[in-house]
């Protein structure tokens, strides 16, 4: 049996402190009518508390931009009856001892599943939402400063509700992905450039301004990720040295966590440099910028979250692989979603090795707050 202890060592950095190494992943609800969270959205992340996860991250809320969201029922992060929602969130998480933070987010260009659903003018950096798709209009100077401004207010009211902790999310395809993304930036102004350097300052303008907004002491996340929901095998840093060019600015802007998104955990991120075995994507940006790190990925589950999406179980597996890595110190927390959906106390089942008691990851959970 797999000696588990590991992933329950409290984590300290210098603004965070958690009591174990488990994060609860972002997942998109899509239930809160109005944009407003309520008693229903706030029950599920206290379950989760209760079940001992170190830290809970929610599901992407949006920014106070036309088109920010596109999905009818994703929550706003601004407005008095959305933040008073994300107040009573916050406080039941408090009252049931975790810590939280929300996921602060902006869909860009990628179009909407909801029928019916309609949204404004759409933020792209270049009128595309995935390399020769169309979708909005380039972003004007004037509108990339308006959306920095909300990120900004984003982070103040979330410090201001007690959260412990903001992650930005600059993943997946969405707006600040599609800045990194050559397929998608084809600017020719300073949020533009051949590099990835050079794409990323909308992203350090951000951080910037969210740092300022919150002081020097409140930790900031920010999720990345190579793949984009348009291109499972695109890629933003091909070597280590371009890593380092992408989240270096970044970290140096005010990131005090990176939170590595990939698909399986497990694999590496260059395995032409150190092997089937090497460190991943959380590990090789922990190692190129220094920053903690936070994996993802299929954790506690034997497939991915695609065919989740295709009506797919997935049934419980072993920690060995995330025992080793963890305890080699290649990254510093680890984020479960889908086994948190479906077992809100997957956490404590695996402190008490009750590895029996886990629920199998049901799909329907994808349907309900439970």
């Amino acid at each position: 049996m797999t000696d588990t202890s590991v992933l329950f060592q409290p984590f300290s950095s210098p603004k965070l402190t958690l009591p174990n190494r488990i994060v609860m992943a972002p997942m998109t609800r899509n239930m809160a009518p109005e944009g407003v969270p309520a008693r229903p959205n706030a029950d599920y992340y206290r379950r989760r508390a209760e079940g001992g996860v170190g830290l809970i991250l929610s599901e992407g809320t949006v920014i106070a931009r036309p088109a920010s969201r596109n999905m009818a029922a994703i929550p706003f992060f601004h407005g008095d009856a959305p933040l008073g929602g994300w107040r009573g969130v916050i406080e039941g998480v408090h009252e049931a001892g975790g810590k939280m933070g929300p996921q602060i987010w902006h869909t860009g260009g990628v179009p909407s599943s909801d029928a019916g659903f309609e949204r404004g003018p759409l933020d792209t950096p270049s009128g595309l939402d995935a390399p020769g798709k169309p979708a909005g209009e380039p972003m004007t100077e004037e509108a990339i400063a308006d959306t920095v401004a909300a990120f900004a207010r984003a982070a103040t009211d979330a410090k201001a509700l007690g959260f412990d902790t903001l992650e930005i999310h600059g993943a997946h395809g969405y707006l600040i992905d599609q800045f990194f993304w050559s397929g998608t930036n084809h600017r020719d102004d300073r949020y533009g450039g051949a590099t990835i350097a050079e794409r990323s300052r909308f992203a350090a303008e951000i951080v910037a301004a969210m740092r300022e907004a919150v002081g020097p002491d409140y930790p900031i996340l920010l999720r990345v990720s190579q793949w984009k929901q348009q291109d499972y095998a695109a890629r933003l840093a091909e070597t280590p040295e371009a890593l380092e060019q992408w989240l270096g600015p970044l970290v140096a802007a005010g990131v005090d966590v990176l939170h590595c998104s990939q698909r399986r955990f497990w694999e590496p991120e260059f395995p032409e440099i150190d092997g089937e075995q090497g460190l991943n994507f959380a590990g090789w940006a922990k190692k190129v910028t220094g920053a903690p790190t936070i994996s993802v990925g299929s954790v506690g589950l034997n497939s991915d979250f695609i065919s989740t999406f295709q009506g797919g179980e997935a049934q419980s597996s072993g920690l060995e692989g995330l025992v080793t890595r963890m305890e080699r110190g290649e990254f510093d927390l680890i984020a479960v979603g889908r086994a948190l959906l479906s077992d809100p106390h997957w956490v404590e089942k695996v402190r008490e090795a009750r590895h029996d008691d886990i629920r199998d990851f049901d799909p329907g959970t994808l349907s309900v707050l439970a």
